[in-house]
């Protein structure tokens, strides 16, 4: 028994082993070597190895710590991702799960058409989109044609550098930062800077990708949802709670595995957004629309410098890393220790009751049914 399981055990890494072979070489061997660049400054001719020498931590230096252009591009494309990411995660991840429950529901006719609709921007290429996008919010384009009709004038979307905040904020004649927020801050980017909010051409980013990626987590909420037992929102129902409290206080908590996970697609692809950089003025206006992601490319390619390339990669690697861990943290199953056992056997036995009911309410009902034919 013992020869036949350590032949098994060869097979298995014999049909393993071209996997592995794969993986290591087109994905580790890269990486490692995009590491050893991000610590050297090599030119990009020939191979890093032979080509270049260990300058230590001078290219995370160069965008974290040395005041000058590099470190201030960085914290500019920070703050643009940062609010990026606050916009578009919170209203994604609504959006997705509002659909997900109005496609669910067996009252609504063509359901179908309406799931294949909602998904059909998520599989559309993200240039085509976002080249529409960049018609529809031109100057002359439809967009600002449309809110004409009720007599407001629309900006030049993807030439306005201002910040929402800052819009706002010089509606109430706040025009200049105060002292305490002028001088130069964190990453190179005063205070003001950072309050500044997205730019107007950002909210148009914002808008496309919430319109394309809602589809998306919709069908990720969906098979949640029609693995949620319909007896289950039958007891809350019974038991006296509304529709809108069964959804808050049943529904929800068990969709959390999937919360999750659209949580955490929408926040790593939310801090790695490029294609739209790239085809929307490479971070023009006034570097509102520059991204880290673009930054590591643009730093790379056009200026020749991919140490700090692969620096800023690495610098952005650890960022989507640290808040992966953090939302982690953050959406952890707090039922631990003796405490946490028995609230979980309290709310098993809630939700056994409630099962219960249910289903004495259903043999009632039918026993009634049965009593009537008679």
């Amino acid at each position: 028994m013992s020869k036949l399981r350590r032949s098994d055990r060869y097979y298995g890494w014999a049909f393993v082993a071209p996997a592995i072979a794969i993986i290591g070489l087109f994905l580790v061997v890269p990486i490692g070597l995009a590491l050893y660049v991000s610590f050297s400054n090599w030119n990009g001719l020939g191979s890093p190895l032979g080509n270049s020498s260990l300058v230590g931590t001078e290219n995370y230096a160069a965008v974290l710590t040395d005041p000058g252009l590099a470190q201030k591009d960085f914290g500019t494309s920070i703050r643009n991702n940062a609010y990026y990411v606050l916009a578009v995660v919170p209203l994604q991840t609504a959006l997705a799960l509002f659909l997900a429950v109005q496609v669910n529901r067996r009252v609504l006719r063509g359901r179908g058409f309406f799931r294949t609709a909602f998904y059909f921007p998520s599989v559309t290429s993200s240039v085509a989109i976002t080249t529409i996008f960049i018609f529809l919010f031109t100057a002359s384009g439809a967009v600002n044609a449309l809110i004409g009709w009720f007599g407001v004038n629309g900006p030049n979307w993807f030439a306005d550098p201002r910040g929402v905040i800052h819009i706002l904020l010089a509606g109430v004649g706040v025009t200049s930062p105060p002292d305490a927020l002028a001088a130069p801050g964190f990453l190179g980017v005063s205070g003001w800077e950072w309050l500044s909010g997205p730019s107007v051409a950002m909210c148009v980013l914002i808008t496309l990708a919430v319109f394309t990626t809602s589809g998306t987590f919709m069908l990720i909420f969906l098979a949640a949802l029609q693995n949620v037992g319909e007896e289950i929102d039958e007891a809350a129902m019974v038991d006296g709670a509304g529709p809108v409290r069964t959804f808050f206080s049943v529904t929800l908590p068990m969709l959390k595995p999937a919360l999750f996970t659209v949580l955490t697609l929408g926040l790593i692809g939310t801090w790695q957004v490029f294609d739209q950089i790239y085809l929307t003025g490479r971070g023009a206006p006034g570097k509102t629309l520059l991204t880290p992601a673009f930054l590591a490319y643009d730093t790379s390619f056009s200026e020749l410098n991919w140490g700090e390339g692969a620096a800023i990669s690495f610098i952005l690697f650890l960022i989507i890393v640290a808040l992966t861990l953090l939302q982690r943290w953050v959406l952890r199953d707090r039922d631990l220790g003796r405490s946490g056992i028995r609230r979980a056997r309290k709310a098993d036995a809630r939700l056994h009751a409630l099962a219960q009911q249910a289903a004495a309410n259903t043999a009632v009902g039918a026993a009634g049914a049965e009593g009537v034919r008679r």
